[in-house]
């Protein structure tokens, strides 16, 4: 089993000795760097992820926040630590396509995902029994536009309850409310096409194909209340041409939906993300 690290990001106007500060405060309490990265962008901004053991480290894991809090406060910090020890629970929500939902699954079995998948919620019932195979329990909340805000009701006391950390929506074609969407701020992300606003709505393959498109893609971010507007974590695509049918569309599609998704559910797992107005850095 790998050693407990702490993992550090920060970001703030940039000036000179940040990174001196925050190199000597770790190595004077005996910790040993494992990662250390960091960008400066033309606005003027400095952002940082640095990682180090804490095998050695002489503060306890809990007291280090007010520890390090006299450093943020000197540079202005807008900060957060975690801990590579902690496993994020996690909740999927489906509706009728399983493609993302088995993905997810797969790799968390694999042990590629540093998370535990507590549940799987869906608007319908097509997916219970890939839930039940896999022995993880699962809740269906059929929505109608007269029921759907007291639906979200009960779906955020079930997932609080369950103090779910990451809300993941594996082609949920339902709009989440802002009141959903505050309840889990920066802790939901979702899949898209890359096309997108360009072919909105229903069957954007077809659509896509109707326009004879070169290149197809997908879209992983965090939900906002901007309907797919939300800051980027990873993106892909795949090529086709005019022998490519709709079926092949679908395919490549999807094939690009899920490890796109599955890619942005590991970096947010794994620390990675440090989200800053309404983009990323990817620290990967």
């Amino acid at each position: 089993m790998k050693n407990q690290s702490a993992i550090l990001f920060l970001s703030c106007e940039d000036r000179k000795g940040i990174v001196a500060e925050i190199t000597h405060f770790i190595t004077m309490y005996e910790g040993n760097i494992l990662n250390c990265d960091q960008h400066y962008d033309e606005s003027g901004m400095f952002f940082m992820r640095v990682e180090w053991d804490l095998s050695d480290f002489a503060i306890p894991s809990g007291k280090i926040e007010p520890a390090f809090e006299p450093i943020a406060l000197k540079f202005a910090m807008d900060w957060r630590l975690e801990f590579s020890t902690e496993r994020a629970k996690m909740a999927i929500l489906v509706s009728k396509y399983d493609h993302c939902l088995y993905e997810l699954i797969l790799k968390n079995r694999a042990g590629e995902h540093n998370g535990e998948i507590k549940m799987i919620l869906s608007n319908h019932e097509d997916c219970r029994p890939i839930a039940e195979y896999f022995k993880i329990p699962f809740h269906c909340f059929p929505v109608t536009k007269e029921t759907k805000k007291e639906v979200e009701q009960q779906e955020i006391a079930l997932l609080k309850k369950e103090k779910i950390d990451l809300v993941v929506l594996a082609r949920y074609m339902q709009i989440l409310s802002g009141t959903f969407i505050d309840a889990f701020p920066r802790k939901i992300i979702n899949i898209h096409h890359s096309f997108l606003p360009a072919f909105v709505g229903a069957k954007p393959y077809h659509q896509a194909f109707s326009r004879g498109v070169k290149i197809i893609g997908a879209t992983s971010h965090y939900v906002t209340e901007d309907l797919d507007q939300g800051p980027i974590i990873a993106q892909d695509v795949a090529r086709v041409n005019h022998r490519d049918n709709v079926s092949d569309l679908v395919e490549k599609g999807r094939n690009l939906e899920k490890s796109v998704l599955s890619r942005g559910v590991r970096l947010h797992l794994e620390h990675k993300i440090l989200v800053f107005g309404n983009k990323t850095i990817v620290f990967d």
